[in-house]
């Protein structure tokens, strides 16, 4: 099997047309037993400490399991990505370069993804037809997303793990659609779950993890993932070409564009918060002015760095957050 690692999700379908298999390194990072040991690579190589983990843990990956190529989003997706390619190229690492474009246009979304296509030697044909080959289970996990927040059969960790899944299909779609096939039958057999918060996740997905289960433990539940539910494409089939697909696609354009399929999701779900999650010396966090002016509900912007474990300070952090939101819908309900 040829694997491909890739750093974000990207337009798979031309990957797999070219006889690839995606490898989402974030995903090896994040996994790991001990993934500060990744972390702890890239530092002994010279990457800086006041630089992003995520960055770091991707390199890491790439050293210690002996990644012979991957595609690189130079643009969309992390700024620091460009550096990190540099980089690995130095280590003898095969750095396919790909950038979404900076204005979201089909113009532009076009001229990139044929470019690609013509680098790995794929027609739009073939490409089509691995992106119907996978309809079924994008439907699919877009279906566990809707139980999130229509029935609330589906934890907010469930649907976080399984969207973010859809990066790279869990390396083998197939079988990935089964493990989702038998999770929706369980599910059927689930009592909804009751919480007086409803609270919408955006940003990255989270290297805190337990994040959802302490959100749960104060009568709130996540019902909506932003970043990873784009992963899942959740307007494919109102994509006529794998170039409407990624032009829909929310995540590498401006911050505007994000906050106007966010706000249609709070409307949506009711949702009462949001949080908004970004990685400790990223750049997007500055992205937080934007959103908490657009998205009309209370945020909370939080930081993560190289702890898979919420530290107490952020904890706290928000537990005030969601007992403020809390009285203030129950004092809204009583009037």
């Amino acid at each position: 099997m040829k694997y491909i690692g890739i750093t974000t999700t990207v337009p798979s379908e031309i990957l797999i047309a070219a006889g690839y298999t995606p490898l989402d390194l974030n995903n090896i990072f994040v996994t790991a037993d001990n993934h500060e040991h990744y972390i702890k690579i890239a530092e002994e190589d010279g990457f800086p400490q006041n630089y992003c983990s995520w960055i770091k843990g991707i390199y890491g990956v790439c050293i210690e399991k002996g990644i012979k190529e991957i595609l690189a989003v130079v643009g969309g997706d992390c700024s620091n990505s460009l550096v990190l390619a540099e980089v690995l190229e130095l280590k003898g690492i095969k750095v396919h370069p790909f950038a979404f474009p900076v204005e979201r246009t089909l113009d532009g979304i076009k001229k990139q993804l044929d470019s690609l296509m013509g680098y790995f030697g794929v027609n739009l044909f073939e490409v089509e037809k691995v992106r119907e080959s996978l309809a079924s289970l994008r439907d699919k996990v877009i279906e566990l997303d809707e139980r999130t927040y229509k029935d609330s059969t589906v934890s907010g960790w469930e649907n976080h793990l399984n969207q973010v899944c859809m990066s790279d299909y869990n390396l083998d779609a197939k079988q990935f659609e089964k493990e989702i096939d038998g999770l929706l039958d369980e599910v059927k057999t689930r009592e909804p779950e009751n919480h007086i918060i409803k609270v919408g996740y955006i940003g990255v997905p989270p290297i805190t993890g337990d994040i959802y289960d302490y959100i749960e433990n104060m009568n709130a539940k996540v019902v909506y993932n932003e970043v990873q539910r784009e992963f899942s494409m959740p307007r494919h089939k109102e994509s006529n070409s794998i170039y409407e697909q990624y032009l829909n696609y929310t995540y590498p354009y401006d911050t505007f564009y994000r906050a106007s399929e966010v706000k249609k999701q709070i409307q949506e779900r009711d949702i009462d918060a949001i949080i908004h999650y970004t990685q400790a010396f990223c750049y997007r966090s500055a992205q937080h002015i934007v959103l908490k002016h657009e998205l009309g509900v209370p945020v909370l912007h939080i930081e993560g760095d190289k702890s898979r474990n919420l530290d107490a300070r952020t904890k706290l952090r928000i537990e005030a957050f969601l007992d403020m939101v809390k009285d203030q819908k129950l004092f809204k309900e009583n009037i």
